[in-house]
């Protein structure tokens, strides 16, 4: 088993598609549905046998949560706040940009 290059909290973009979002929960490898996995197309479907991000994602249409192989994230370096509703009621943002989780903050 891999270990995970990102960490929660840590703002990053999809390597295709243009959203990018905060990672909120890490599976170590793929545990979705074999549909969700089945409607990727084919020639940049990710294997499973990688760590796979739950992101609150935003692109610029919308807010959603996304489902991202490892291989398809880069590290975001665009400063401006995540704008996900969801963002807020789980992390605060540090100054450098990057989230903390609430919970953390109560220990």
């Amino acid at each position: 088993m891999k270990t995970a290059r990102f960490n929660i909290g840590q703002v990053v973009r999809h390597r295709i598609y243009p959203f990018r979002g905060v990672i909120f929960d890490v599976d170590p490898e793929f545990d979705n549905t074999d549909e969700w996995y089945e409607s990727i197309p084919e020639d940049i479907r990710p294997s499973k046998d990688q760590p796979f991000y739950h992101l609150f994602a935003e692109n610029e249409e919308t807010e959603y949560i996304a489902y991202v192989s490892e291989q398809n994230l880069l590290i975001e370096n665009d400063p401006e706040p995540v704008r996900h509703p969801q963002v807020d009621e789980v992390f605060v943002r540090r100054e450098d940009g990057s989230y903390q989780t609430r919970s953390d903050l109560s220990h």
